[in-house]
């Protein structure tokens, strides 16, 4: 699906369209009642789509930075109520504190979602891929993991 089909389409797809260019265009200072508001949208599966899709964005480029907790923090507040957000930020979280070699439990890696644990499998963290080759949820995610430690391990 193309811009041009977007704007041709149902209501719903408009405003899609129309968060996610405010979600990327909008000021620090106003982003979490942005974020608030788009969820008060009547389409909740979409609303939350697009603050899924803007969390994503932003996590990937804050989670290696110091203004990460802040702002998941700040984050966590706007997204309570809706467990998909909650979850994928509290994952984005464990995916750092993997990536920075902060605290963490790797029941709580073997616990998370397809969608860390992959990422997690094809990251920098040695210990994590070692979980994870042996105990990922998917063969994919196992196999990632394993080839990620034989990468390392050349390196």
């Amino acid at each position: 699906m193309n811009d041009h089909d977007i704007l041709q389409g149902p209501p719903e797809h408009l405003r899609f369209a129309a968060y996610l260019v405010e979600l990327r265009q909008v000021a620090d200072a106003d982003e979490i009642s942005l974020v608030s508001r788009v969820l008060t949208d009547p389409d909740r599966t979409m609303a939350r789509s697009a603050v899924l899709r803007h969390l994503d964005d932003r996590a990937e480029v804050l989670h290696l930075r110091p203004a990460y907790e802040a702002w998941a923090e700040a984050l966590t507040g706007a997204v309570s109520g809706h467990p998909l957000l909650t979850r994928r930020l509290r994952e984005w979280s464990l995916f750092r504190a993997v990536v920075l070699e902060l605290p963490w439990h790797p029941d709580a890696l073997l616990a998370a979602s397809d969608w860390l644990q992959l990422r997690t499998a094809a990251g920098p963290g040695s210990r994590a891929a070692e979980i994870l080759a042996v105990g990922g949820r998917t063969r994919r995610i196992r196999n990632t993991a394993a080839a990620t430690l034989k990468q390392q391990s050349r390196a």
